[in-house]
């Protein structure tokens, strides 16, 4: 098949400009992509009517437009976060001993999509499908914290004596989810239940997933909870790099 040239010039200059952080000027490209400025210049007008490339000022610095964040959001979307979240799923269960968790956003709740069950004699078991209360749990804190789902309104349902029933407190757990990088809740939907988050987030700043880790309160102490904590962000990172997102 023979290649639109037009195409194949604009593509070379995005990965131009992908490849220069500070920016490149007009005459720069021109000199790279091996045409004169003028015809440089129409292509550049293209791009950023697109959305694709801009500039800061009228004669300042090409770089790549932020409607390529939307289209690399879109295209992480078609990706199968699960499948690609297993490997590093599998390896945090095996290191922790612990059920790891994968949730996702769905209709302004974070819903379990998959799970690895740990090895320890007393397993936490995870609900496929089952969406995370905001303010009773990890998943559900971290939603708040850094996807964008408000905080809720009313009185909050309590589910045990740990519940968080204040929306003024809930406000400032998220504010410190959102500075730690985690979220955590102990017996706050299930008794004897400790959980920890984090998010996955993509390229463009945008939650994709949530990774969790749960187990029994009594084997999930605060000091274990603090030990995990790098084992759990380093498996995110991981499979924000296997999306094509931004490691933490």
């Amino acid at each position: 098949m023979r290649p639109v040239a037009a195409v194949a010039r604009a593509a070379t200059l995005l990965d131009l400009l992908a490849a220069a952080p500070d920016g490149l000027g007009t005459n720069e490209l021109a000199r790279q992509l091996g045409v004169n400025p003028s015809n440089a210049s129409r292509l550049l007008g293209t791009l950023r009517a697109a959305g694709l490339v801009d500039r800061v000022a009228s004669d300042g610095p090409w770089r790549l437009g932020l409607h390529l964040v939307a289209l690399a959001d879109h295209a992480l979307a078609a990706l199968d976060v699960r499948e690609l979240a297993r490997p590093a799923m599998r390896q945090l269960a095996a290191e922790t001993g612990e059920t790891v968790t994968l949730s996702v956003s769905a209709g302004g709740e974070s819903v379990t999509v998959e799970f690895v069950p740990g090895a320890g004699s007393v397993v936490s078991v995870a609900q496929l499908g089952r969406p995370s209360v905001a303010h009773a749990t990890a998943t559900g804190k971290v939603m708040l914290a850094f996807g964008d789902a408000p905080l809720p309104e009313g009185e909050l349902t309590i589910y045990t004596e740990r519940t968080i029933t204040q929306r003024k407190e809930l406000a400032a757990v998220v504010k410190a989810a959102r500075a730690g990088g985690y979220a955590e809740a102990v017996g706050e939907r299930e008794d004897d239940l400790a959980a920890l988050a984090v998010p996955i987030i993509s390229a463009g700043g945008r939650l994709i997933a949530i990774l969790g880790l749960q187990g029994p309160e009594s084997r999930l102490t605060a000091k274990r909870r603090v030990a995990v904590i790098p084992a759990l962000l380093e498996a995110a990172a991981d499979v924000a790099t296997a999306l094509g997102g931004a490691p933490r």
